[in-house]
């Protein structure tokens, strides 16, 4: 695997090093040694999937708080997103700045957000699959988040002919609103 540094401190772009022959392809996806020789988390407590039935589907920008904060390693196993993650930790050089990447089926990279990052992302393709390894475990209570196209941000969404966004996540607070309520991580 080729861990590339992102700009951001505490992220990482990950590409699987495919071997390829007759059959098609194996590829580590993960590896305790690796991702240990760099100091990054070893300990996934649970796994999880997101379909996205149609393209412009959004999700995010979520984090959880607390003592329990996620750090999570992220991949697309079908279709395409535009994946994205923010630096929301206030004593970090690259706060409210932001990562994105393109995760595909094919190019099978992942991210590394560390503790501290919201994350979100917009399926680009119809069916697109995202898989999710997360250090903590699920904790309602804890979870927050940012609205997606909040302005102090200003991260480049590409364009959609539709957006599919959930009503939790359209009324989710803009960083200024949800620093003021001690929201962020």
């Amino acid at each position: 695997m080729i861990f590339q540094e992102t700009g951001l401190a505490g992220a990482w772009l990950i590409e699987p090093e495919p071997q390829r022959d007759e059959r098609g392809l194996f590829a580590r996806t993960w590896s305790v040694a690796e991702f240990r020789e760099r100091g990054l988390a070893t300990a996934f407590d649970h796994c999880a999937t997101s379909f996205n039935e149609r393209p412009g589907t959004l999700r995010g920008l979520h984090y959880q708080t607390g003592g329990e904060p996620e750090i999570k390693l992220i991949r697309c196993t079908r279709g395409r997103i535009f994946d994205v993650i923010v630096d929301l930790r206030p004593g970090s050089a690259t706060y409210r700045r932001w990562f994105a990447t393109e995760l595909t089926q094919d190019n099978r990279r992942l991210v590394y957000a560390s503790a501290g990052f919201a994350h979100g992302f917009q399926s680009l393709e119809p069916a697109s699959e995202v898989f999710y390894q997360i250090t903590a475990g699920f904790r309602p209570e804890l979870q927050r988040g940012l609205r997606w196209n909040d302005p102090a941000l200003a991260i480049a969404w590409p364009a959609a002919a539709s957006r599919v966004i959930s009503a939790r996540d359209q009324a989710l607070p803009f960083l200024e609103s949800a620093r003021e309520a001690a929201c962020t991580p």
